[in-house]
């Protein structure tokens, strides 16, 4: 995700990025204006045989129902991505608030052990989460997270067969050591469900967060729009080229970037996890996440490492 003055919008409006939709539609664009010079040029030379199209009204009317239809579009996608950053958003607090509450429950020197095992899975399981939703396999996702390559993450995924869904793998490891705790007498009932509870928001998140990845846009309603779009752009000229001319060429280029754009970015924007300009910042959210960790789970009077 990149961050910036929403409010310097001059020199926004001449700011190019990696994921500036003029780039990638550059040449559909060029092929789009030899096209419509082509036509354009045809019609001028034929303009008798070309009557029936001498109007933009049909093009105005088809307009305005391709505008709602982009609208829905992008407001559609916007929600997969804000919801999306409302989940990691509750990841980030669900984190915090685990911790400390282990933290508090492992006091003293005896628990330093198990402390630390704790803080590397609870710091682990943000990052297996986002490379999970990137789709990286299992094997990479845990060499990932090795701190150390002769300790392993979970107990035997050094060896097959390794989990296939590391972010529920470390969620049930997690769950396993509180329970071995109850039933030592280290941790009571009571906390035993108050830690469930707490646990039991992270695979809600995780969820949450692949029900966003797993379920597009209906497939018929993304092929109506490209078809749409590309009905509208192409007929285009023959209704501009009567009342503009020449000028109908670049006039029709700008409406093809201007819809392409659209739903170039309503594509990128719903699936908001992965690497892309306008993706959702999981990896600063995650190293975050392990910051906040590794400073609730410091044994106390001992300084916290930057």
């Amino acid at each position: 995700m990149i961050l910036y003055n929403p409010r310097a919008w001059f020199g926004l409006i001449f700011e190019f990025h990696r994921s500036d939709t003029f780039r990638k539609m550059l040449g559909v664009l060029l092929a789009f204006a030899a096209y419509a010079t082509a036509l354009t040029w045809v019609e001028i030379q034929f303009n008798e045989y070309f009557v029936f199209f001498d109007t933009i009204s049909v093009h105005s009317l088809l307009g305005f129902i391709m505008g709602l239809l982009l609208v829905f579009r992008t407001n559609t996608a916007y929600d997969r991505w804000w919801e999306g950053r409302k989940q990691w958003g509750a990841l980030v607090n669900s984190t915090r608030h685990f911790a400390y509450q282990l933290a508090a429950l492992l006091p003293g020197e005896k628990h330093n052990k198990d402390r630390a095992t704790l803080e590397r899975l609870i710091s682990a399981y943000p990052s297996a989460l986002r490379h999970h939703l990137r789709q990286v396999p299992s094997e990479e996702i845990l060499r990932k997270l090795y701190i150390d390559p002769k300790l392993p993450l979970l107990p035997g995924d050094l060896i097959a067969p390794k989990p296939q869904h590391v972010p529920n793998a470390i969620a049930a490891e997690l769950y396993r050591r509180i329970v071995v705790w109850n039933r030592e007498g280290t941790i009571s009932g009571e906390m035993l469900i108050n830690l469930n509870k707490e646990l039991a928001r992270f695979t809600n998140i995780t969820g949450a967060c692949e029900r966003i990845l797993k379920t597009p846009i209906p497939f018929g309603y993304s092929l109506f729009i490209k078809k749409f779009i590309f009905a509208y752009t192409t007929t285009l000229p023959l209704g501009l080229v009567n009342q503009f001319s020449w000028w109908a060429i670049p006039l029709s280029v700008f409406v093809l970037y201007v819809f392409g754009s659209l739903e170039l970015l309503a594509e990128e924007i719903e699936e908001p996890f992965g690497i892309d300009a306008n993706d959702l910042p999981t990896d600063p959210l995650a190293d975050t996440m392990q910051a906040n960790v590794t400073e609730l789970m410091a044994p106390l009077g001992q300084p916290i490492a930057n």
